[in-house]
């Protein structure tokens, strides 16, 4: 009896820690989104792409950054390519799974849609 109430002991606290670390996701609105979405970018791809996008800049040319406003480009490109890019890495591109979270990847992606031209 002593070993079953044990357990159950274990169990509690385990949950109530649990739920003391783990918080809930809280909503966030699309303007907050847009701007979150806004800075990843200028801190994880503008070195490359440029503020705007357009891939100009002299480090754009050498590391052959792509220009994420072509419309062309844009229309062949699945959402799930563009992540998989951010993801994974392409070619001189980092990869930036392991630092950017899953929502944070899907709002760079609807980021990069807004550039099209």
């Amino acid at each position: 009896m002593k070993i079953v109430s044990l357990k159950v002991t274990i169990i509690l606290v385990f949950l109530l820690c649990w739920m003391a670390i783990a918080r809930p996701n809280q909503p966030v609105s699309a303007n907050e989104s847009d701007s979150s979405a806004a800075e990843l970018f200028s801190k994880k791809c503008a070195r490359c792409h440029g503020k705007d996008g357009r891939a100009k800049g002299f480090k754009a040319k050498a590391v052959g950054a792509r220009n994420l406003t072509d419309a062309q480009w844009q229309d062949r490109a699945s959402d799930e390519r563009i992540f998989n890019s951010i993801n994974n890495g392409k070619d001189k591109m980092p990869a930036y799974g392991k630092s950017l979270s899953e929502a944070e990847i899907n709002s760079l992606v609807t980021y990069v849609r807004s550039l099209k031209q």
